[in-house]
């Protein structure tokens, strides 16, 4: 599978058509008038609890809280709903989701969280165990046991009541001395028998139309414009003239089509006539040539234009301040525009999948510092509210010029707690699945095993090294600290062997790949060695070296505590930590305000490896953080930018990657695994190997589920 993958990528990649492809139907100019921004969604309230009733709609049930029990609501990241208190301390319990997967019966429940519950409980005896019905006519699935607990040093008796709902279980836990729980008998079976089942609903939607996902969210705006943000941009609200389809192939976003001339270097792309933003301005050629001369004003300060536009003629010189325009585009009409780039570049429209080509309503972002808040872009949903640090909700745009995506509404919940946890909760549709969790969802007797997705990522984790700072400006320093740092140590202690172990730059799925590079393996003493012989002779010649990465105070992750450690131990070197604020990280860097060595990674924006080793590695990159520079490898990179050849431009950049590799302008790492739970209702998603795949558009829920 990942060979037919791999295989498909290579032929996407270097094949770039010059024939006409279906151009729109001509429409009228735009129209003149003005649209004012589209109001923000009131917040949606839902039926409140009271110390007599606790009712959930998300999860769609209700509770009657008894006469005498003190019901108190859990923290929001607790994992469960209720706590409860009988009398004085007479009794506990408290109200809990339950894991369950799909085909799970009520009495598979049901017997798992006894076996849960019943833990720890010596000299166990089952008093009932079996389904009712209770009052409302739903089945639930009731246990009551007693047995000695040891860390009470008496008895204790547990009563389980187990239901399910649209896939979701729920259980409610009452447990006290057996004395003291006959005493509230009658309270205890009246609020089992009280809980009522309903459609479960968020924001006013059924469950069945909503997908539920957790998130963050950054305290430094030029994360959200789409000029400067460092990540894979907001597909949902913002979108280019290309996208990537299923297949990871490129089609026509807000371009309809495009014609490229024979000698691949001027690109006529026409737009949708029938495109919108979001408040029902029409979207013309004006605003592709507003967006990209933004991104390029140095006034914008955008440190990705150059990585993902400079191809096109004039960008390069808008964005030093020579020029006020990018002569490289020309409007012809509203619905037309022409593009000229510096040369033939089989990648150009992949670049142009990358955030910084994002079109914004000029009115928007004029409107005030603040305007992200409300953005107003011509993607598939728009932003309806945002709740800072508690929930973004996305609403599908009903006047999408194309394909209108399958869900109505999409629920970002920030920082709701440990996504792993919420997935088993059912609080969110999809969790990544980290190191800790990957070995226990692996095992294929484990329930979530069958909701387990994998993949190898186009990703690269790395150890930069600025070549300008000393002791890293000797080629033979750099070398030795690469040496030094076991990498199958660190995958297997640290990593749980969930990743693949780098010798050069590029991931394994990437067209360029080579099975055969060597790289640096492992070898503290010719470590050594090679500082004896540097210009330095000895570490005790080196300056303070500092380590920075993204990070709170003085806290230290794996990655650097393994980096500490070995290079302390196989060299006799110690160290400087600086952690940097997560929210402007990447600027610091941009600024050299790191150190000597930063700890950072690379994920494919685009399936080429010009992605790769000439964005990060050719002398004066945007992305070359560590300022490295080798006018033979910037030679063989700019020939690779333009040879039209697949097997002659492979082998240039499997050229490039060892010369990278050699120089040691950085400790290459591993490649990251993907692992990603997903639940069985959710249709058509893919473990994309690349960061601008914008999944959700292509998404479904399988509405039979719900019912």
């Amino acid at each position: 599978m990942k060979k037919s993958l791999t295989i498909s990528l290579v032929l996407l990649m270097f094949v770039v058509s010059c024939s006409s492809i279906q151009k729109p139907s001509a429409t009228n100019s735009t129209a003149s008038g003005s649209y004012a921004p589209l109001a923000t969604a009131t917040a949606y309230t839902p039926a409140k609890s009271s110390a007599k009733t606790y009712s959930n709609e998300e999860y769609g049930f209700s509770i009657s809280i008894p006469s005498g029990f003190t019901a108190t609501d859990a923290a929001a990241d607790a994992g469960y709903f209720q706590d409860y208190t009988m009398g004085s301390n007479e009794g506990f319990g408290y109200l809990t989701p339950s894991t369950m997967t799909e085909g799970d019966s009520l009495e598979t429940v049901g017997k798992l969280v006894v076996e849960s519950q019943s833990a720890g409980l010596e000299n166990l005896k089952i008093l009932q165990d079996e389904e009712i019905t209770l009052s409302s006519g739903s089945k639930a699935w009731y246990t009551q046991l007693k047995g000695y607990y040891p860390s009470w040093d008496s008895n204790m008796e547990i009563r389980l009541t187990t239901v399910i709902n649209a896939g979701r279980a729920i259980t409610l836990v009452l447990y006290s001395s057996p004395e003291y729980l006959r005493t509230w008998n009658d309270e205890s079976d009246n609020m089992r028998d009280s809980i009522v089942l309903s459609s479960p609903r968020v924001n006013g939607l059924p469950r069945s139309q909503v997908l539920m996902l957790s998130g963050g969210e950054s305290s430094n705006p030029r994360e959200y414009d789409p000029a400067t943000t460092h990540g894979s941009g907001d597909y949902l609200i913002f979108e280019g003239l290309v996208t990537f389809n299923q297949k990871l192939e490129i089609v026509p976003a807000l371009a309809a089509g495009w014609d490229v001339s024979q000698d691949g270097t001027v690109y006529t792309f026409h737009l949708q006539p029938n495109a919108i933003f979001h408040n029902g301005k029409p979207f013309t050629a004006a605003d592709v040539v507003y967006s990209w001369q933004r991104a390029a004003d140095p006034a914008t300060n955008s440190d990705t234009v150059m990585t993902y536009l400079s191809d096109i003629v004039g960008v390069k010189e808008m964005h030093e301040g020579k020029a006020d325009s990018i002569s490289g585009l020309k409007v012809i009409d509203d619905h037309t525009l022409q593009v000229t780039i510096d040369a033939p570049k089989p990648y150009f429209l992949y670049k142009l999948i990358y955030p910084t080509a994002n079109i914004v309503d000029r009115d928007n972002v004029e409107s005030g510092s603040e305007w992200y808040r409300t953005p107003n872009g011509t993607g598939p949903y728009r932003l309806t509210r945002w709740e800072s640090m508690k929930t973004m909700i996305y609403e599908r745009f009903e006047n999408y010029y194309g394909t209108k995506p399958s869900i109505p509404m999409v629920v970002y919940n920030l920082y709701g707690g440990d996504d792993f946890r919420l997935y088993e909760a059912g609080a969110v549709d999809i969790a990544s699945v980290y190191d800790y969790n990957v070995e226990r969802v692996s095992d294929p007797s484990e329930p979530l095993h069958k909701e387990l997705r994998t993949g190898v990522s186009l990703c690269t984790n790395y150890v930069q090294f600025d070549v300008t700072k000393p002791p890293f400006d000797d080629v033979k320093v750099r070398q030795a600290f690469t040496l030094s740092f076991d990498k199958a140590k660190y995958l297997d202690v640290v990593l749980m062997n969930t990743d693949v172990a780098a010798k050069g730059i590029y991931p394994p799925a990437l067209p360029g790949f080579n099975r055969d590079l060597q790289g640096f393996g492992y070898d503290p003493e010719r470590a050594r060695q090679l500082i004896a012989e540097s210009t330095y002779g000895s570490v005790d010649a080196f300056p303070e070296i500092v380590i920075s990465t993204s990070g709170y105070g003085s806290y230290a992750d794996s990655l650097v505590s393994a980096l500490s450690d070995m290079w302390q131990k196989n060299l006799g070197i110690r160290f400087t930590v600086r952690n940097l604020d997560p929210n402007t990280f990447y600027e610091k860097s941009s600024q050299q305000d790191y150190g000597q060595v930063t700890t950072t990674g690379w994920c494919a924006d685009y399936p080429d490896p010009e992605n790769f080793a000439d964005v990060l590695f050719h002398t004066g990159a945007e992305m070359n953080k560590g300022n490295y520079s080798n006018p033979e490898l910037d030679r063989i990179l700019e020939q690779a930018r333009v040879e039209p050849d697949v097997t002659k431009r492979i082998e240039l950049y499997q050229q490039a990657e060892k010369i990278i590799v050699e120089d040691a302008p950085a400790l290459f790492l591993f490649h990251s695994g993907d692992f990603e739970l997903v639940k069985p209702y959710i249709q058509g998603y893919i473990v994309s190997p690349v960061s601008t795949y914008p999944q959700i558009r292509y998404l479904s829920i399988d509405q039979s589920y719900w019912k």
